[in-house]
């Protein structure tokens, strides 16, 4: 296996686990559980270690593929500029979360306002999320561009 395999693997992991969250979250408001949004508080924590896996197999993969034909640089520089954004995105929503899992687990009074800040926070890192699945997606994908 190569750089561009192990990407490959990894990249659609910070993608789809967010969205996980994002249904699990919206189920715990939903059902009034606190145990649910807790769920939900892990699985984005586990999103943003996706986006770290991702990100770093992110060098090896553009090794193994620059060189190929038909394969443009541009795309290649602009997906990694997104990811960049997404990637920090991420790490901000596992931190946020981490954060109101705490803030749920000791019952704080403003708890719940963490929670819908983070339901509302992770809609725009899903955003930047397609933004990013998509300009790596044209890098092989000329049916997309």
């Amino acid at each position: 296996m190569n750089g561009a395999h192990y990407h490959l693997v990894l990249n659609h992991l910070p993608i789809i686990i967010p969205i996980v969250g994002l249904l699990v979250l919206i189920g715990g408001f939903i059902v009034k559980s606190e145990i649910v949004k807790r769920t939900a508080y892990c699985i984005f924590i586990l999103g943003a270690l996706a986006a770290f896996a991702a990100i770093a197999t992110g060098d090896g993969a553009e090794e193994a593929i620059e060189h190929m034909e038909g394969i443009s640089k541009n795309l290649i520089h602009e997906h990694e500029e997104k990811a960049e954004v997404f990637a920090l995105l991420s790490y901000l929503l596992g931190i946020g979360s981490a954060a109101a899992l705490w803030s749920n687990w000791k019952k704080k009074s403003y708890a719940n306002y963490i929670a819908l800040t983070i339901l509302v926070y992770c809609l725009a890192v899903l955003y930047f999320g397609q933004q990013t699945g998509t300009t790596g997606g044209e890098i092989r994908h000329s049916e997309i561009r």
